[in-house]
């Protein structure tokens, strides 16, 4: 049994076969402070966020695509990887995603939270290289290939070609920075006092990165910042814009960045086949008007762009055996572990 895993900041996903996730959950996990017994995992977990007493704790136990409290991603994945693997006869083969800048022990930490429920082989790969396979990208062949990941908690660029990376860049400012200069906004203008389940709401909903054709509102909910008691009022998608512009204008030098430094040959490839957006983010009005504008590249946003980092997952486990006997020169998998 072989198993693609998304373990992202944001969401986690699995997938067992090419069709649909087994697994599409938050990244959120409760528990009591008191015995640390896990009270709840993904959505119900979710649902907890910010309504909790004094005793329970809710929590994202990832961090920028990397694991900040490696005891509570065991917990977690142990719980989706059971609701997966109900037989425990033969043990799953994982393949998982890791962003593209990473240190060795950040890597170990993930193989060592999968590896905590049971598997007989753990493998890796970039999350910008498997975007690219999800999205249906040819990166095996001598052609250049461009991606941006754009996800919770990093932004992965990358041009690829013959199953490696040949330049690629990892920033961390991301769809979850965006949350907190929301709030930050809306208590400095505003002084209403939001969460960040509301935040994420409100950008989900009305986001966007230009000017937009036709004005959008969202209510938010709150606590008045000087009278402490609970207020509602309504932004609109330009006050959003403006919240975020500073993050969307690092995103755009991190591209720009990574197409300065991409050899001839491979922008040439670029120019002509265009950037493949994926990840939620991707999907932020406007965003792939902006990167058209300022690039003047195509931009194509993939048709799950949620699930195309999952989805090369699986597609990339066809490449275990190689992996494994080390037969291929050209494999797009890391380290077997």
């Amino acid at each position: 049994m072989d198993i693609a895993l998304d373990l992202g900041t944001a969401n986690s996903r699995l997938r067992v076969n090419n069709q649909q996730n087994a697994i599409d959950q938050p990244s959120v996990i409760a528990y009591n402070k008191d015995n640390n017994e896990i009270l709840a995992v993904g959505a119900e977990a979710y649902q907890m966020l910010g309504r909790t007493s004094a005793k329970i704790n809710v929590v994202f136990p990832l961090e920028g695509g990397v694991i900040a409290e490696s005891g509570l991603v065991e917990e977690m994945v142990n719980i989706f990887m059971a609701e997966v693997c109900t037989s425990r006869v033969v043990m799953p083969r994982v393949v998982a995603c890791i962003p593209g800048e990473i240190t060795e022990v950040e890597k170990r930490a993930i193989v060592g939270a999968i590896s905590s429920f049971g598997v007989r082989r753990v493998l890796l790969i970039e999350a910008a290289k498997a975007a690219a396979f999800g999205s249906g990208m040819d990166i095996m062949g001598p052609h250049g290939c461009m991606v941006v990941d754009m996800g919770a908690g990093t932004i992965d660029i990358a041009v690829m070609s013959l199953g490696g990376m040949s330049v690629s860049k990892t920033i961390k400012t991301a769809g979850n920075t965006m949350d907190e200069e929301i709030i930050k906004y809306v208590r400095r203008k505003h002084g209403l006092i939001i969460g960040k389940a509301m935040a994420t709401s409100c950008k989900e909903a009305i986001a966007c990165v230009i000017p937009p054709e036709s004005e959008l509102t969202f209510r938010l909910k709150g606590r008045d910042s000087l009278r402490g008691l609970p207020r509602a009022m309504e932004v609109n998608s330009t006050e959003i814009a403006e919240a975020i512009g500073d993050i969307s204008a690092t995103i755009l030098n991190a591209i720009m960045d990574v197409i300065e430094d991409t050899p001839p040959e491979l922008l040439g490839d670029v120019q002509m086949d265009g950037i493949m957006l994926t990840g939620g983010l991707s999907q932020i009005k406007g965003m792939k008007e902006l990167i058209e504008k300022e690039t003047g590249i195509t931009v194509h946003v993939a048709e799950n762009p949620a699930d195309s980092v999952v989805a090369g997952c699986f597609e990339a486990t066809k490449f275990i055996e190689e992996a494994e006997s080390q037969r291929a020169n050209l494999n797009p998998l890391m380290t077997v572990y």
